[in-house]
């Protein structure tokens, strides 16, 4: 009714309002719904940077690269469950070192070439020994081999409990079609093909790449297994989110995947609703070395002023819960959950014999969930005397933090793993050397718990160490969790089995499951 008054109002009467016309306008476009003709619409907030599946650490565009390429084994929707995927079986010898995979039969690639042993071993040997980005997913693997044309072996160097994780991850190895990597080498393993070019055996083929503005896939009617519900997948780069929802409304595309605003979730507009699935999204601070919290009074303070249960609805609404150890709810369940001083009036006593204690957070990120969270800490802190201030930090200096001369003392971040076993985030987060140890802050003792663990393939037992080396990384200040972020995903009524996986990047809908449903 809004548009129509708006509509009908003579020119003279009618002041500009671009929400209007775009709803408007959007209303015109979709009497006749586009996903009832098979398409979804689906934006990005940010650009592909390249559709090779082992050389970019893309995460917005994993729902498009995953549903172009397969690989053995893969999560299954909703859960940590690894299933098979090109592999429909699989068996590990007793030393744990081989691992036997029983490929499907009758699969093809894109380009019509059959799909078989020698394909898996093709671009797993590319991935692994050509310095491409994600090699380290296949650095423990020694041996490959093809004993018929349906079968694949893999041999470890060492044991690797966590290995299956890593083939399930969205990151893990896809298989390419031997031939395309074979037509378009040009002296760089098809690294520069394979930017803008895909071929792979998923239920969806590449078939439009316009940098920067609009990429399309297309159903792969040949697909091997389960066919999907839409013929093609539209999607757009819209880095603005007030666009993409104004958009939404207006039925110009058909969900906004990422960064709804939690505000408004609870009064969308008719015809929208959300989808929302756990996930590991976990936001921790990282703290430096000499900072006011390496008093251990102090940090105890900052603690309690900071306890994420005195913000977390105001944050995230019913879309978050407690993170409860250093690693991701998902991922494991602790038996002793990290808890938080709750004596505010003992902190401010501590902050007032110190004296002046000023914290500077660093935000990893503009997006508005960090400035949120760092609002609410910093009237927290206020609260028992201790000053904060938060920025954004550049683009890219959150990786260089250990040799920044001047770094903030906290580090807001997201920490999810690229794999749901706890070794992908305890080495990567916590552990000497890991590359996503931000300030490079070492506990030797809790170091070799998590090595210990690392072998263990009782899941009972690996997680009792796995727990007790993340108390000891949060009990000596380097880390603290705050709040474990469902998956939300904001769309038209109708759309159902999104296909939301935990280990994913948020807002990944899974373009092979998702349907239309009116």
């Amino acid at each position: 009714m809004q548009i129509y008054a708006y509509l009908t109002k003579r020119p003279g009467e009618r002041s500009f309002c671009p929400r209007m016309l775009l709803l408007a306008f959007g209303l015109l476009l979709s009497v006749a719904p586009v996903h009832a003709n098979g398409v979804l619409r689906i934006p990005y907030v940010a650009d592909i940077g390249t559709f090779d599946p082992d050389n970019g650490f893309e995460t917005g565009a994993m729902s498009a690269i995953d549903n172009v390429y397969e690989g053995l084994v893969e999560y299954e929707p909703g859960s940590i469950k690894i299933v098979g995927l090109l592999a429909k079986s699989w068996e590990i010898s007793d030393d744990g070192l081989t691992y036997t995979f029983h490929l499907v039969d009758g699969v093809k690639f894109h380009d019509g070439t059959p799909f078989n042993a020698a394909a898996v071993i093709k671009s797993f040997e590319r991935r692994r020994d050509r310095g491409l980005i994600l090699s380290y997913f296949l650095s423990n693997v020694r041996d490959m081999r093809a004993p018929d044309a349906s079968t694949v072996v893999l041999t470890l160097g060492h044991p690797q409990p966590s290995f299956l994780d890593s083939l399930s991850s969205p990151w893990g190895p896809k298989v390419i079609s031997p031939a395309a990597l074979a037509d378009h080498g040009n002296g760089n393993f098809a690294t520069t093909w394979l930017n803008e070019h895909a071929v792979g055996t998923g239920p969806f083929k590449l078939a439009e790449f316009k940098r920067g503005q609009r990429y399309v896939l297309e159903r792969n009617d040949d697909y091997w297994g389960d066919k999907p519900f839409f013929q093609q997948i539209q999607i757009s780069v819209v880095p603005d989110i007030s666009q993409q929802i104004l958009q939404l409304q207006a039925g110009t595309i058909d969900a906004v995947p990422l960064n709804y605003p939690f505000a408004q979730l609870t009064s969308l507009p008719g015809g929208l609703e959300v989808t929302t699935a756990p996930s590991m999204i976990p936001y921790y601070l990282f703290v430096k070395p000499k900072s006011p919290l390496d008093d251990a009074d102090v940090r105890k303070a900052v603690l309690t002023a900071i306890n994420p249960a005195l913000w977390i609805k105001d944050a995230f609404g019913q879309f978050a819960s407690l993170s409860k150890s250093v690693y991701p709810n998902v991922m494991l369940d602790p038996v002793n959950p990290i808890r938080f001083p709750t004596d505010l009036e003992a902190a401010k006593a501590v902050i007032a014999k110190r004296g002046a204690v000023n914290l500077v957070i660093g935000l990893h990120s503009a997006a508005p969930s960090y400035s949120r969270i760092a609002d609410l800490m910093i009237a927290q802190l206020a609260s028992i005397g201790v000053k904060a201030t938060a920025y954004v930090l550049p683009s890219g200096a959150a990786y260089t933090l250990k040799d920044d001369p001047n770094p903030p003392d906290l580090l807001l971040t997201i920490a999810g793993p690229d794999a749901a076993h706890p070794e992908n985030q305890a080495k990567v987060f916590f552990a000497k050397g890991g590359v996503l140890n931000y300030f490079g802050r070492v506990v030797p003792e809790a170091d070799a718990i998590v090595d210990q663990a690392g072998q263990l393939t009782d899941v009972k037992e690996r997680d009792a160490l796995y727990e007790r080396a993340g108390h000891m990384y949060f009990d000596a200040g380097i880390v603290i969790p705050l709040v474990d972020v469902n998956d939300v995903v904001v769309h038209a009524k109708g759309l159902t089995d999104l296909g939301l996986r935990p280990v994913y990047p948020p807002g990944n809908i899974d373009f092979g499951t998702v349907r239309w449903s009116p």
